[in-house]
Order: structure tokens, then C-alpha cells, then sequence
């Protein structure tokens, strides 16, 4: 699997993705669910849709996955998305985030579809901080008691698809949340915690080491 690790929104490295349409094909899975820390609203769907732009106007064909739809239906859901192979995620909440992967399985279903080569996985903020082993320091950024799901379990163990924690929105004084970025990484450092760090425009790609995958 491919990752495209975005600060925010698509960030600098689009002709990197308007070839992955070349060579592959141009349907994606937007996965908004680390926004369900807000109510549903026309507000919340219009920020979703002006987020889904970017990606047509790159020449993607898009569709919406809500895991809401799949809590406790894992089966259906491979059934459902086993014709996609790109997932873009959005940012939000973390940890609300990971409850959603968690309670509908894709967290499992990523690390399945990890060691094939023909994945892409886009996402940005809470989108790409998912994938790290460990979630702590991002309650520093999120509220971890957050739980739309009534899942009543903290989880601060990530998907694992990365070794570090990338960290978005650092230096990039015109994000609301830049600031509380420094705290992250301070907490990382003293903690002996990897991270990388990433302004908003910046991308990193990674390929999937399937030796790294518990």
C-alpha cells in the first residue's frame, strides 16, 4: 500500500496522485467519520463535499464510506468496498476516528489490504495520525473522552501502519491548532516517541513495510 500523508487538505505533491490515476484506476472512498465529533448538519456535509472537490478536480471519481454504517457489520463491508482501492481520510478527531475504524473493522481491513501494492491511502490531520502505534499526545490536540459511539473504551493504541506519529499543522502559524503542535512534539521527545513533522502543504509518502505489520 501506498500512503500519502498530507498536513491538510491534498497539500503540494498532487501530480503524485493524478498518476496514481494513470495507473490505476480513479475511484476513492472519502471517509469523513473523524468528523462525528460534530452533529450531522448541512454545515458538517458542506465542509465534507467542498473537501471532495479537491479530488475531482484531480480527476477522481468519488463515493462517501460512513463506518457508522458497518458498526458490528465487518463482512458487509469488505463486500461492499472490495472494488475500491483508494481511501482518502479526513482529519477531525482522532480518537473518535479510530473508534470508528475500530467498531466496523477497517482498522483490520487496512492492515489486510496493506501488503498489496494496488492501495492507496490518502489522508490528512487526524486522517493520517490514526496510523501510528500510539496515540498519545494527540489528546493534547483532541479530546479523548469524545464518544459519539457510546463505545465506552478508550483506545490509545493506533492502527500500526506507520512506526511514528506524524505531526500536522506544525509551524504553520495560519492553523488554529499549530500552537498546541509544539506540545506534541515536546511530549513525543520526552517520551522517546518518533514523530515527523509536517506544515500544512507538506506531504509525506511512505510505502507499507509489511515486516512492521503486527
Amino acid at each position: 500500500m501506498e500512503l500519502y500523508l498530507s498536513s491538510y487538505r491534498l497539500g503540494n505533491r498532487q501530480n503524485e496522485l493524478k498518476e496514481w490515476i494513470i495507473n490505476n484506476n480513479n475511484r476513492i472512498l472519502v471517509i469523513p467519520n473523524a468528523l462525528d465529533v460534530f452533529e450531522d448538519s448541512e454545515r458538517k456535509m458542506s465542509g465534507i463535499i467542498d473537501k471532495c472537490k479537491d479530488l475531482e478536480q484531480l480527476g477522481f471519481k468519488i463515493e462517501i464510506l460512513d463506518l457508522r454504517k458497518y458498526f458490528g457489520k465487518r463482512e458487509q463491508m469488505r463486500e461492499d468496498i472490495k472494488k475500491y482501492n483508494a481511501f482518502y481520510v479526513l482529519g477531525g478527531n482522532v480518537f473518535v476516528l479510530r473508534r470508528a475504524m475500530k467498531l466496523s473493522g477497517f482498522d483490520e481491513y487496512l492492515k489486510e489490504i496493506s501488503k498489496m501494492p494496488n492501495y492507496l491511502y490518502l489522508g490528512f490531520s487526524a486522517g493520517i495520525c490514526v496510523l501510528a502505534e500510539d496515540l498519545h499526545g494527540m489528546d493534547l490536540v483532541d479530546d479523548v473522552n469524545v464518544d459519539p459511539y457510546n463505545m465506552g473504551e478508550f483506545l490509545w493504541e493506533g492502527v500500526g501502519l506507520i512506526d511514528y506519529m506524524p505531526v500536522p499543522h506544525y509551524d504553520t502559524p495560519s492553523h488554529p491548532e499549530s500552537h498546541l503542535m509544539y506540545d506534541v512534539v515536546s511530549y513525543l521527545e520526552k517520551n522517546n516517541l518518533p514523530y515527523k513533522t509536517l506544515k500544512d502543504g507538506e506531504v509525506l509518502i511512505e510505502k507499507i513495510d509489511i515486516d512492521k505489520i503486527k
